[in-house]
């Protein structure tokens, strides 16, 4: 459209500055409208990750039945992972990403208005449907805003999605010392993330995947270093999941921490997690992806393992930074790996490894809570912080992180 408009008044190469700055000036519109809608995601997730210890109490919910619970958002995800890369695939990322968008909200508003187990479930189940098509419609826009830039910029994205995730939890934390319900309060976030969606659609670029003559097999197998990747991705994105719905439980039942401090460690996570992705490609450039990632995954689990043998309010709040560092660059990475994948389109490679690693991300939580319940919290924490020591020999081993 750009080309169109330039070719259409024929502007002189005289005015090639003005040219360049022009095209700058819109090729970073359409960034900024992509970040908009994964800050729009971070913001629904994050509130209903803030209100987690509430909707507990509410229901008389134990640690098994919570865990029980969040399995229904999983369920979901696999429902809808079959189907996601096809329909963005066929229908283009920017109609299914506003078509998810709008399942997502619905789906938050379900969740405060449910008063009973099934209702909980099913909004949760909806919630993660949504969350899955959203999560892989916006990532392809990203891959194709990179292409655009000729740069890696996918931090950048994730940075704004770790931005909405502290930002929810402000939000969160101020809805709570007002006393509004779970209701009211993703009511509000609603008119929000639609006014934010509203605003930006306009500037999503708008692609199909070109469709393969030659038909693959359903079931094929997969390249070796996607599955690689794609289990990288699930460790760490099963460590975020987990802080992510736990973390004000870990604070309010082993911290102890008094009345608003409870979502002082999700807080405090997220803001290093944001930190960590903004300042992350510089970070790459200079001493390498895998040394980074090496050192990221080591990260985790010092933090986590700090957090279970000195569950103190201080220690416990630097411990939750630390892994929220740990965790910053990991996906954003692996992502931009996959994207340069030799042997599968890039597009196919993203949903592939997106996939996988979602599913952590979504399955870490609901384990919590069983192992929670057979054993402590302070037990299920130190089990998710092997993970990060995972990650750390896996990336020693894929060659994709040494080019």
């Amino acid at each position: 459209m750009f080309e169109f408009f330039i070719n259409r008044f024929k502007f002189k190469p005289k005015f090639d500055s003005v040219y360049l700055n022009a095209k700058l000036s819109y090729l970073n519109r359409i960034r900024f409208s992509v970040s908009l809608f994964y800050f729009a995601m971070g913001l629904c997730f994050a509130s209903w990750a803030s209100r987690i210890p509430d909707v507990k109490t509410a229901l008389s919910l134990n640690e098994a039945a919570l865990g029980s619970i969040l399995f229904a958002v999983p369920m979901g995800q696999l429902a809808i992972m079959p189907f996601s890369g096809k329909m963005v695939t066929r229908f283009g990322s920017k109609a299914v990403l506003l078509a998810a968008m709008a399942l997502y909200v619905v789906s938050l508003l379900a969740l405060g208005w449910a008063n009973g187990l099934w209702q909980l479930s099913a909004a949760l189940f909806f919630f993660g449907m949504s969350g899955n098509l959203s999560n892989i419609a916006v990532n392809t826009q990203g891959v194709g805003v990179e292409v655009l830039f000729k740069k890696a910029i996918m931090s950048s994205f994730h940075g704004a999605w770790s931005i909405a995730g502290f930002t929810g939890a402000i939000i969160g934390l101020g809805m709570v010392a007002l006393n509004l319900t779970p209701l009211q309060h993703f009511a509000i976030v609603s008119v929000l993330v639609v006014g934010l969606v509203v605003y930006a659609e306009r500037h999503l670029i708008v692609t199909k995947e070109k469709i393969k003559k030659k038909k693959q097999k359903f079931f094929s197998k997969p390249d070796p270093t996607l599955l690689s990747l794609g289990v990288i991705g699930f460790c760490v994105m099963a460590s975020e999941g987990v802080m992510f719905d736990w973390s004000g439980v870990y604070f309010k039942e082993i911290i102890h921490a008094p009345g608003a401090l409870v979502i002082v460690g999700y807080t405090s996570f997220m803001i290093m997690m944001a930190l960590g992705r903004f300042v992350g490609d510089g970070i790459t450039h200079k001493f390498g992806r895998k040394k980074v990632l090496q050192i990221s995954g080591v990260m985790i689990s010092v933090g986590l393992f700090t957090a279970v043998l000195l569950p103190k309010l201080i220690v416990a709040t630097l411990a939750f930074m630390l892994v929220g560092l740990g965790v910053s660059t990991v996906v954003p990475t692996i992502y931009s790996v996959a994207g340069k994948s030799q042997t599968v389109p890039a597009g196919e490679a993203l949903t592939i490894v997106s996939s996988v690693s979602f599913l952590g991300f979504l399955l870490g939580p609901p384990v919590i809570g069983y192992v929670a319940e057979m054993f402590s919290l302070r037990v299920s924490f130190a089990l998710i912080g092997v993970f990060g020591f995972l990650i750390a020999i896996l990336v020693s081993r894929i060659k994709a992180f040494d080019e």
